[in-house]
């Protein structure tokens, strides 16, 4: 494993834009539990079914991922988080629709991928989105093909 430099200088003690959760529906739908969220607020998201979370604080992205991981990665700088990701190859990844060289990465690696309908994001302070545009997602993940069929056609 690399070291890699530490993702935030201080523990969180506002909401960012990046404060956008998980809908629950997809867990309901996946019917999984995990063993660590890697990028979960502090206190985790209720709904999450995660036995264990990293908060900015603890940073995802220089700690050691554990068992089956589930990722919602700061949106704002996908990047590093994809490539732990597919290092640990064992999860599944909540991914925006982009054209950057991270998503040409992932869509190479031998991952699964769904892709999901158009939704809104929930808000810790705002509840369900409102007033904007629904995001396109995928879902991604290693070693979980029949699960993320329950979506739709996987590629």
């Amino acid at each position: 494993m690399t070291t890699q430099q530490r993702l935030f200088p201080s523990p969180q003690e506002v909401l960012t834009s990046d404060d956008w959760y998980t809908p629950r529906w997809i867990f309901d739908k996946l019917d999984l539990r995990f063993d660590l969220d890697v990028a979960a607020p502090p206190g985790g998201v209720s709904w999450i079914p995660a036995e264990n979370y990293l908060t900015m604080e603890q940073d995802g992205l220089s700690t050691e991922w554990i068992g089956r991981v589930w990722m919602n990665p700061p949106y704002s700088n996908p990047k590093p988080w994809v490539n732990k990701f597919l290092e640990h190859k064992n999860g599944i990844a909540l991914l925006p629709t982009s054209k950057g060289a991270w998503h040409q990465t992932l869509w190479e690696s031998k991952a699964d991928w769904v892709a999901l309908p158009p939704m809104r994001f929930e808000s810790p302070t705002k509840g369900l989105a409102k007033g904007t545009i629904p995001t396109r997602c995928w879902l991604v993940g290693i070693g979980y093909k029949e699960q993320l069929s329950r979506f739709g056609k996987v590629r």
